[in-house]
């Protein structure tokens, strides 16, 4: 059709189907069209609407007016969104919800729950998972491990809708009459760890209630009051943050608490249990409840229950306050039930290696976990960034803030247990020495700044990465302690000693003692509190660090605190225990790589020497220098190959292919460690000293 064409249907009053059908030709000939109509205004062709389909001079002016909108139109158009999930209103809910768990089918992992949510009859209810998880600072929840949800008003079945855009939420239509809901599911929990974390084993369990929870949308968590039970098998003991009030029959009901309590307040329980009492003379009842495996793991000597004791009086002598009527440390010690370190504001959740107490001296890089988590109850859940703090567990959280929330609490966690003495000053020294090697090594920081980083629970939710050093991941953890440590030494040094980031911690962390209500913080509020202990430049300093790009780690923190970082051919005991827990070889400071079981490659450093010869994640080593691979085999061939030796040759296979590998390096093994330098002052030392 020709342009003219298209001007003459109108004028000739054409069936609309007609000009719709050639469109595209129009379009494609914008231009003569226009000369068509010449200097006739679109006023002067409306007035002619009588005369010809209007719809269709409509929709040829705007096929002429819009380049490609007619060839656009012909494909599909979006269909509208369902209505958003009501937004949650900070307003008590109509009723108290009746919650039980049934945990004792523990040979097949399930937990049944019931439910008696009070509704009003004859209006839609929207009932939400809960998708956003506290200290997990993403939407990890696994709601395809719900099954079985059947829902009764009144003994009618009444049938839910999933919604299509928000899957974590189910519509109920509920008819006039009902005033409440009978609600019954499953939470099928994993068998093995390929199915995701193990939570319930023939001997213990870790029952997370955001888990076995449905709560109704348009309603803050903290408004919405929850009377929970659980049964557990027979002669099974269990420690909780909640409050008992009445065992009957198995089953334990404790005090109605909010769903914000409720969530952060998760179960241990157990065939082997033991309960130790932490603070005897304190201002709140302080207990390690511990669950193991097996009876002889619950053996704590006198030395290692003293050391955990003053990890409690070193957090209040550096806080200076507490905020939770009573704390619970929940530790399993397991290889079974899947490892966890989660923080809550009146307990932890924690499980931690099997031998933690019996091979005291095998454990030490496993010893941060407990201070870690408790330094949480100020640092994380009192105080709280202002973006991370949700109303209810299905608005997205926003972790810009981390490198304070985890960053600094990675920071008091090593140094708390330094001054408890969980660890020794070596033991603390050493572990700070393989955090600014790992972070020196970190290539990634060229490209990704620190600040990124918090986005990784949400965008890789701790996924295994084949380049971590490259990709990066939740280095806000490690990479904002030397941060800290940076900010500590500084303090010392313009203050001559007299302040450190102790201060900050009691004047931030320490304030309204006693409550546990959330107390939110922002960026701005961080550096003025740091004004306040030090004056300084505070938002430059963080600003640089959080979004610079090295090279190399933040290491002002070791200079400035008396020592530097060096590399030696032998391993320090920490390295050594740490290696020997993960079931490693570690070549990362030397090949490049780090071997595990069977001589599968489990890291591979970015631009390496692994990396440069071809070597990745999964890489099996078969042979070094012609002879089987083993641990002391691939040492030695370093060894041998210092100073002008023999390069190293490896054979390896990658699924069905082998290949050999030739490795000119000639520089021996290498470890991280701290040496002293007499120069500066011990700012270190005198950081992982107890305080009196």
């Amino acid at each position: 059709m020709r342009p003219e064409d298209c001007y003459a249907s109108l004028s000739q009053n054409r069936a609309f189907a007609e000009c719709k059908g050639r469109a595209t030709r129009c379009v494609k000939v914008r231009v003569p069209v226009l000369k068509v109509f010449g200097d006739r205004s679109l006023g002067k062709h409306m007035a002619h609407a009588k005369s010809f389909n209007s719809s269709l001079l409509i929709w040829c002016i705007l096929a002429l007016s819009v380049p490609g909108a007619l060839a656009q139109s012909a494909g599909p158009q979006p269909l509208p969104m369902p209505p958003q999930i009501a937004v949650p209103r900070d307003i008590p809910y109509l009723g108290t919800i009746r919650l039980n768990v049934e945990a004792t089918d523990v040979e097949r992992h399930i937990f049944s729950i019931r439910e008696v949510i009070p509704v009003r009859g004859g209006e839609p209810v929207t009932l939400l998972y809960p998708q956003w998880l506290p200290g997990n600072h993403s939407p990890s929840a696994r709601v395809d491990k719900l099954a079985g949800l059947t829902i009764h008003g009144n003994s009618t079945r009444l049938e839910w809708a999933r919604d299509v855009v928000d899957v974590f939420a189910f519509h109920v239509a509920v008819p006039a009459g009902i005033t409440s809901l009978d609600v019954e599911f499953q939470f099928a929990s994993s068998i093995g760890s390929n199915e995701g974390r193990v939570v319930m084993t023939p001997d213990m369990l870790n029952l997370q209630w955001n888990a076995v929870v449905l709560y109704p949308a348009g309603y803050s968590a903290r408004q919405i009051t929850v009377e929970p039970s659980v049964r557990l098998s027979e002669g099974w003991q269990f420690a909780t943050a909640l409050e008992t009030i009445s065992s009957s029959g198995g089953i334990t009901t404790f005090k109605p608490v909010s769903l914000e309590a409720l969530v952060d307040s998760p179960i241990f329980a157990g065939r082997h249990f033991k309960r130790l009492d932490l603070d005897p003379a304190g201002p709140a009842p302080v207990h390690l409840n511990i669950v193991a495996d097996q009876a002889d793991q619950l053996e704590v000597k006198p030395e290692q229950l003293e050391a955990h004791r003053a990890l409690v009086s070193q957090a209040y002598k550096l806080y200076g306050s507490h905020h939770y009527d009573h704390y619970d440390f929940l530790l399993a010690v397991t290889d079974h039930m899947g490892g966890i370190g989660l923080e809550h504001h009146q307990s932890s959740e924690n499980a931690t290696v099997p031998g933690y107490f019996t091979e005291w001296d095998k454990s030490a890089d496993a010893r941060d976990l407990l201070p870690h988590e408790y330094s949480h109850s100020w640092n994380g859940k009192f105080r709280r960034p202002a973006d991370l703090w949700t109303p209810n567990f299905n608005v997205p959280m926003r972790d810009s803030l981390l490198w304070v929330y985890e960053g600094q609490t990675q920071y008091w966690g090593f140094v708390l247990a330094a001054r408890a003495g969980l660890l020794t000053k070596q033991q603390a020294l050493d572990a700070l020495a393989s955090t600014a090697a790992t972070y020196d090594h970190r290539i990634g920081r060229q490209w990704r700044a620190l600040q990124d980083t918090t986005n990784d629970p949400i965008i890789a939710m701790r996924r295994a990465l084949p380049w971590r050093s490259w990709e990066r991941s939740e280095d806000y953890y490690s990479e904002g302690q030397l941060l800290w440590l940076d900010a500590d030494t500084l303090i010392r040094e313009r203050s001559g000693g007299r302040k450190s980031l102790d201060d900050f911690a009691r004047a931030f962390f320490g304030v309204n003692n006693g409550s546990y209500v959330p107390y939110t913080y922002t960026f701005e509020d961080v550096v003025n509190a740091l004004k306040g202990i030090e004056p300084y430049e505070w938002a430059k300093f963080l600003r640089d660090r959080l979004d610079g790009h090295g090279p190399g780690a933040p290491l002002d923190g070791i200079a400035r605190g008396g020592y530097k970082l060096v590399y030696t051919e032998t391993p320090t005991d920490y390295f050594k225990g740490s290696e020997t827990r993960r079931k490693v070889t570690d070549l990362t400071y030397s090949l490049g790589v780090v071997i595990g079981s069977e001589g599968r490659l489990t890291d591979v450093l970015w631009e390496g020497l692994g990396y440069k010869s071809g070597l990745t994640v999964g890489t099996q080593i078969i042979a070094v220098d012609g002879t089987t691979f083993d641990a002391g085999r691939i040492k030695d061939a370093i060894k041998n190959a210092q100073n002008n030796g023999p390069a190293i040759e490896l054979l390896v296979k990658n699924d069905d292919r082998y290949r050999t590998v030739r490795i000119d390096y000639h520089d021996g093994l290498r470890y991280p460690r701290l040496e002293r330098d007499t120069n500066v002052p011990a700012r270190l030392d005198q950081i992982l000293t107890p305080r009196n």
